[in-house]
């Protein structure tokens, strides 16, 4: 198996495992929210939200499920079909993981959680920018991005 399979058979692994747990999560505040009767081991304490602006873990929950979840689904399908700006949308899902985690640690005390998905949004950049050409693994000599993103030149005239 070359690199360029095993790094996108990764990266479809990772957005997959980001895209369920993001809209799982996001339900699961959703839900917590709506009805604090329904609030699980599963959802933060509400304490967290002391100096942010959220009342409760509904807009959080929101934005997690359908923001984050539905650029990791919109990511994950366009790699899985190849389709044309596939790693544009793999590109955009990794920093919206990180930036998620970055602005939740400014309002939330840190947890392994936001190692993990931190981790999770590197490991994307890293495998698109694999992907792209940019970065070689193992030390080798980073390939042409052209031939790499299948673009197409164009001659001067």
């Amino acid at each position: 198996m070359d690199i360029s399979t095993l790094a996108r058979r990764t990266l479809l692994v990772v957005q997959g495992f980001v895209a369920a747990t993001a809209v799982a999560g996001g339900i699961v505040l959703v839900l917590a929210s709506v009805s604090p009767a329904m609030a699980t081991v599963l959802s933060p304490p509400p304490e967290y939200l002391e100096g942010s602006p959220f009342a409760s873990y509904l807009v959080p929950g929101l934005a997690l499920a359908l923001v984050l979840g539905g650029i990791h689904i919109a990511a994950f399908v366009a790699v899985l079909r190849r389709v044309p700006g596939n790693l544009i949308v793999a590109a955009a899902a990794a920093f919206a993981a990180l930036i998620w985690i970055f602005v939740q640690m400014i309002f939330i005390p840190f947890s392994f959680l936001q190692a993990v998905y931190f981790g999770a949004g590197l490991l994307e950049a890293g495998l698109t920018m694999v992907l792209l050409g940019l970065l070689a693994p193992f030390g080798a000599a980073p390939a042409p991005a052209a031939a790499t993103a299948g673009s197409s030149t164009r001659a001067a005239g």
